[in-house]
């Protein structure tokens, strides 16, 4: 009898396996039993929140002790077959240059050892218009493949950090990553002012949106309005279903919609989609582990799109596509 997931994931693997074009190795596994406990458990506060509660897990990691977490984060991508990964990592006054030191031997691991292809973007969970994380931003570049960015950072002044990141992608010739529309809310409307940044900046086609869940929660006129100036600008997305599909429950109205990238609005527009895994085992998902078959089966259910050459494309082809790799 014929199953259409094994037939799936032969055509993964037969394209050369999965690429997780978004990940979080550098914090991977550093959930705590602590973090579920106490008067208000860690595991349950809200995103914000937990930018600065990872602090503590921050401060008190040494290279090695980064560079564990990475190398295990890799291992288990590598046994799923993966190909090529993405991770942010932290680059910040609290991080240190210590996290960026750990991944850039990681990367040399991946390459040697699981001949596996490593690329790293600089996390700014700080910021990049104070003057401290500007400065650990602006000496992580050389290092990094992708210019990572995270708008609401600097809360209020999210056009300045976008300005700020732009820049540094037109002085450098290197993509960016950019974190939008994470809170399944139409209040947030990141990735129009991405968009539109990207065009006075004049670097089309250079920018991935990381998540873009808010997109859904928005009206039909407004979503349209969004993909046409998502393609003006050459705008692609890295989608990481399991990450957002947790959405809290809220009495505002909205159209109906799941809490995860829409990708079956985008693939008919011509707009290139990717596969993330985001957080695995960390205070942000204490529960994911990081399993692109999940994240990929996430997608397709929640979205209803059962094409498997479009589905293999999001695993494979659009992801080396999004980093920058090229075709196989």
């Amino acid at each position: 009898m014929w199953n259409p997931l094994s037939d799936l994931r032969e055509r993964i693997q037969g394209a050369g396996g999965f690429v997780n074009a978004h990940a979080h190795f550098d914090r991977a596994y550093s959930v705590s039993m602590a973090d579920f406990g106490g008067e208000k458990s860690n595991v349950e506060s809200h995103l914000h929140e937990k930018w600065k509660l990872v602090d503590a897990f921050k401060a008190r990691s040494s290279e090695e002790d980064y560079y564990r977490h990475i190398v295990s984060a890799l291992g288990a991508q590598a046994r799923q077959g993966v190909q090529a990964a993405l991770s942010f990592i932290d680059c910040d006054p609290v991080a240190g240059d210590r996290a960026l030191k750990a991944a850039l031997r990681a990367k040399e691991h991946a390459a040697k050892e699981l001949k596996m292809r490593f690329l790293i973007a600089s996390q700014t969970l700080k910021g990049v218009l104070d003057a401290a994380p500007r400065e650990m931003f602006e000496k992580s570049l050389p290092f990094v493949d992708v210019i990572g960015g995270l708008p609401g950072a600097d809360k209020g002044r999210e056009a300045e950090h976008l300005d700020v990141l732009l820049r540094a992608v037109k002085a450098t010739g290197k993509r960016a990553h950019i974190h939008v529309d994470q809170l399944n809310s139409a209040d947030e409307k990141e990735t129009e002012t991405l968009c539109r940044k990207i065009v006075e900046h004049g670097v089309e086609g250079l920018v991935t949106a990381v998540h873009g869940v808010s997109i859904a929660a928005h009206p039909k006129a407004y979503r349209e309005e969004v993909y046409r100036m998502c393609l003006d600008a050459g705008l692609s997305f890295v989608a990481c279903p399991t990450a957002w599909i947790d959405a809290r429950r809220n009495e505002t109205l909205a159209p109906s919609h799941n809490a995860v990238t829409p990708f079956d609005e985008m693939l008919p527009r011509g707009i290139t989609v990717a596969l993330g895994s985001d957080n695995i085992c960390d205070v942000y998902k204490p529960f994911a582990d990081g399993d692109m078959f999940t994240e990929l089966r996430v997608l397709l259910e929640s979205t209803h799109v059962y094409d498997a050459s479009a589905l293999v494309s999001v695993a494979v082809a659009n992801g080396r596509k999004v980093l920058g790799l090229g075709h196989v």
